[in-house]
């Protein structure tokens, strides 16, 4: 446990206390002053990460790489396929159970309006991603 942890602990406990000696009836008082002391050590935690990432960005502009991270793409899959299989193989696996479920509950017409939801999320995949490389290329 690090020292601002248990300093939080220990403010914890003296709160807890305090509540026993005072009663109920201070207990909101004593919730908020704690949380007071909760959101200190957050900010100066958030601070602290933020001052250290700004250091690094800028340590990395002044050596000239770039300071922000590349966009991952799948090493395996190029131009998105990975994302597009993903959801073309979880589609057939899930089409499974969903086609047993819709014909049980409505026949050869549950089954139809299940594979043609099947069919237009992956059509609207395919789509979108269709029109977003169209637009990246000049």
């Amino acid at each position: 446990m690090s020292a601002p942890d248990s300093e939080l602990k220990k403010e914890l406990d003296a709160t807890l206390q305090t509540r026993r000696e005072l009663g109920p009836e201070y207990e909101d008082e004593l919730i908020d002053s704690f949380l007071e002391k909760v959101e200190q050590r957050l900010d100066t935690v958030v601070d602290k990460r933020v001052r250290r990432q700004l250091a690094e960005q800028q340590m990395m502009a002044a050596r000239g790489t770039s300071a922000t991270r590349p966009q991952q793409t799948s090493p395996v899959y190029p131009d998105g396929l990975g994302a597009r299989l993903g959801l073309a193989v979880a589609s057939l696996v899930l089409a499974i159970p969903l086609s047993a479920i819709a014909v049980v509950n409505a026949g050869m017409t549950g089954l139809l309006t299940c594979w043609a939801g099947i069919v237009a999320v992956n059509a609207l995949q395919a789509s979108r991603t269709w029109f977003s490389r169209r637009d990246e290329k000049p």
